[in-house]
């Protein structure tokens, strides 16, 4: 189960020429950092284009577990060099890796981490596993170099947990609510596999970033034609809060969810004497997505972001 490699004709870019069966010639600073991604699905994918179009950034394999799985041809026509068999065909390889994306699912994360730990390279879990350091980048992404295994707590995480710490930081919280939906066409098999990863993880992290009291978290799958934008609705029960000093919070909150995720949209925020509710709508801005995606778009653009941090940081001689 090795690799193969694309004609040069086919390919995006030069960094695509590397032969993902050799070492690097040189650990040159200012190298694209070179990836994998575990995992050919809807996140899979658009991870590959996001990383196509980053000059930080190189794809040097993605890896599935059938050789002719959609999936698989569609990363090949995209410019990349593929593997069946998982993360141990990745091993086999031997590709000098400096970042792992793991967009599989939630019940293999613990196997991949225990394979790959020993190679040197950081992983970043775009599962629901609830395992490595908690990261949103807009919230605590200046930790995200001070481990090699990194969590992005899931889609609905990434949309809520900016809106709940900016909150938290300006009010107490009794009672958290936050109900995600998405449409049904953005979840694939692993997706609906993990939904119940998904809400755990997801609560237990808005409990860690926001020292809020309870916590409920639901998700909704809408079949509705036209597929619906991916909303998240965040319900927080307060005593103390101050309707102008959390809007502007909020406001600010989705800003640095912007700069990297453009489609993040705060589309109400009510205060009153005991109720905070504010709805986050996300739309995908990228190439390959339909607007409606937003939930895999933020997500996977928040792993971009955290592969870029490891780039800067290899050029900057911290790994």
């Amino acid at each position: 189960m090795s690799a193969h490699d694309l004609p040069a004709g086919r390919r995006q870019r030069d960094p695509r020429h590397d032969n993902v069966d050799e070492k690097a010639d040189s650990m040159d600073n200012h190298r694209p950092a070179r990836v994998a991604v575990l995992g050919a699905g809807l996140i899979g994918l658009d991870l590959v284009d996001k990383i196509n179009r980053s000059d930080a950034l190189t794809c040097v394999l993605v890896v599935g577990h059938r050789r002719e799985s959609l999936g698989l041809r569609r990363a090949v026509a995209m410019g990349c060099a593929v593997t069946d068999g998982g993360i141990e065909a990745l091993l086999h390889t031997g590709a000098d890796i400096d970042v792992v994306f793991d967009a599989s699912n939630a019940d293999a994360h613990e196997h991949h981490w225990t394979r790959l730990e020993p190679t040197g390279a950081t992983m970043i879990d775009l599962t629901p596993a609830r395992l490595g350091e908690m990261i949103v980048p807009s919230v605590n992404g200046e930790h995200a170099l001070t481990t090699r295994h990194l969590s992005l707590v899931s889609c609905g995480g990434q949309a809520a947990i900016p809106v709940v710490y900016a909150l938290a930081a300006h009010t107490s919280l009794a009672y958290v609510e936050i109900v995600c939906t998405a449409a049904s066409a953005t979840a694939g098999p692993a997706t609906r596999l993990n939904l119940d990863d998904y809400v755990a993880t997801t609560a237990d992290a808005v409990r860690r970033f926001c020292a809020a009291g309870e916590v409920k978290v639901m998700v909704n799958l809408s079949p509705a034609t036209p597929a619906p934008p991916f909303r998240v609705t965040v319900t927080a029960l307060t005593r103390d809060a101050n309707p102008e000093t959390i809007t502007a919070a909020v406001a600010g909150a989705a800003r640095r969810v912007q700069a990297f995720a453009p489609g993040y949209q705060i589309s109400s925020c009510t205060v009153t004497d005991d109720r905070i509710t504010v709805t986050v709508q996300v739309e995908a801005r990228g190439t390959r997505l339909p607007r409606h995606a937003g939930n895999l778009d933020i997500i996977t653009a928040a792993a971009v972001v955290l592969g870029e941090q490891q780039a800067a940081a290899h050029a900057g001689g911290h790994r």
